[in-house]
């Protein structure tokens, strides 16, 4: 089990420093004191962690849950899925979580993409960008069979906060490296109405010819 002394000197550690760097090495340094916890046990102490909401404790969090990723089940989807409404609050901690730990459980279940979609409609603008940057993983790992990030850009289309617009713009860049010709085609599609800002993110690895083309349509 995990005991207090160890609890006390990292978090005496987490207090001296916010340098993110810092932060990832001394994670780094103490899950060598934890890697051979259950999944469980190491869950509760991030959940210790995460509940001090401070940027440098959830790094460490978040960290340590993904280090975790090849004890994960289907039940660790809910633990994941309530960080992610009580503890994130911001664009960072969104993106730290999902293009990590999260993204990993998705890659390991493609089929719980279901439970992903209902994100693209909750109040709170992280949880919705969540919604296309949990996409962003499975892909790059090409682990994302049935994940469909036309469904989600679609769902987010006009959402009404920038950094969602920017998270779905992202997810339909990332996919471009997989599948340059469907994303052109959805980005020719959708060019009237598309949000500004969504496109010209989306348009970022596009060879410059087909990207000059996209923007003159």
């Amino acid at each position: 089990m995990v005991n207090t002394e160890l609890l006390n000197e990292l978090s005496e550690c987490l207090k001296a420093t916010r340098v993110t760097a810092e932060v990832r090495k001394a994670s780094a340094q103490f899950f060598h004191r934890v890697k051979d916890e259950d999944l469980d046990t190491v869950l509760v102490v991030c959940e210790e962690l995460l509940a001090q909401r401070k940027r440098q404790f959830r790094v460490v969090a978040f960290d340590w849950a993904f280090r975790m990723k090849k004890q994960y089940t289907r039940d660790t989807w809910p633990v994941f899925e309530r960080w992610l409404e009580e503890y994130v609050r911001d664009w960072d901690g969104c993106d730290d979580l999902c293009t990590h730990a999260f993204g990993e459980l998705l890659a390991q279940y493609n089929d719980l993409f279901a439970r992903v979609i209902p994100w693209t409609e909750h109040p709170d603008f992280w949880v919705r960008r969540a919604s296309a940057v949990i996409l962003i993983y499975p892909i790059r790992k090409r682990r994302a069979q049935g994940l469909d990030p036309f469904l989600i850009a679609d769902r987010l289309m006009h959402d009404e906060h920038y950094l969602v617009l920017k998270g779905y713009g992202w997810l339909l860049k990332e996919y471009s490296r997989y599948d340059e010709d469907a994303v052109a085609a959805y980005l020719a599609r959708h060019r009237p109405h598309m949000p500004r800002i969504a496109f010209r993110y989306a348009l970022e690895k596009m060879p410059g010819e087909r990207r000059k083309m996209l923007m003159n349509l």
